[in-house]
């Protein structure tokens, strides 16, 4: 059995193949190709021609884009089971941000000839990579809301909402998210001052802990009414 085949239970809780088949999971699997990208390794730039479609299987990988002062602006997190950056459905289109690996990845590839041969061979592949596409636009106006109309606290809480969902995981009785507040600063629009001066004042109130390069959830709903404030 390869590599790719045995990616088929991941691959069937992915939102990609929601709905399809275990044995059309594996035909789609079997037309990709395993590729590997060290921690910190630039998996494709903003502006590069999107000539692949990849799935990451293992590993953690970030999406940004450089604002016009140069600094870098987190848009989202990738987790095994997502695709990483667009996925092509439009010919000749080019990667609108950047893709870095956070840890050792490794990724299913599709070339684009192929990735589209599976689309137009299951309509149900191609209506998850649209639902795909609109979850993230969806994501996107929700964040420019909040940056636009809201003060930093109920932001930052959005923020470690949406992060406990995508990357957070269980640990004894607390959820932790291993970002670091630069990070968050990124996503937030906010200066790491800010966001430093705000987990202090929530860690002394006993909703979470901070720690070097993570953040422990202890305390979910006082963090959840403060998405509430205006």
């Amino acid at each position: 059995m390869t590599e790719t085949t045995q990616q088929s239970p991941l691959l069937e809780m992915s939102e990609l193949f929601a709905g399809l088949p275990s044995s059309v999971c594996t035909d789609i699997v079997c037309m990709a190709r395993p590729r590997y990208y060290a921690c910190r390794q630039v998996i494709f730039f903003s502006g590069d021609p999107i000539k692949e479609t990849l799935l990451l299987t293992d590993g953690r990988a970030k999406i940004t884009q450089p604002s016009e002062s140069g600094s870098e602006v987190i848009l989202r997190f990738t987790v095994p089971g997502e695709v990483i950056g667009e996925l092509g459905l439009v010919p000749w289109s080019a990667h609108s941000s950047t893709a870095q690996a956070l840890q050792d990845c490794k990724v299913l590839v599709w070339s684009a000839a192929s990735f589209q041969a599976a689309l137009d061979r299951f309509p149900i592949l191609q209506r998850n990579a649209e639902r795909i596409i609109q979850r993230r636009l969806e994501e996107l106006e929700s964040r420019f809301c909040e940056v636009s109309t809201q003060l930093a606290s109920p932001r930052l809480a959005h923020a470690l909402i949406r992060l406990i969902d995508q990357i957070g995981h269980k640990v004894n009785s607390h959820v932790e998210i291993n970002l670091s507040q630069e990070a968050l600063a990124q996503m937030t629009a906010m200066t790491s001052f800010t966001v430093s001066r705000l987990l202090t004042d929530w860690e002394n109130q006993g909703m979470l802990r901070v720690r070097r390069e993570a953040i422990e959830i202890h305390s979910f709903l006082p963090l959840l009414s403060l998405c509430r404030v205006a």
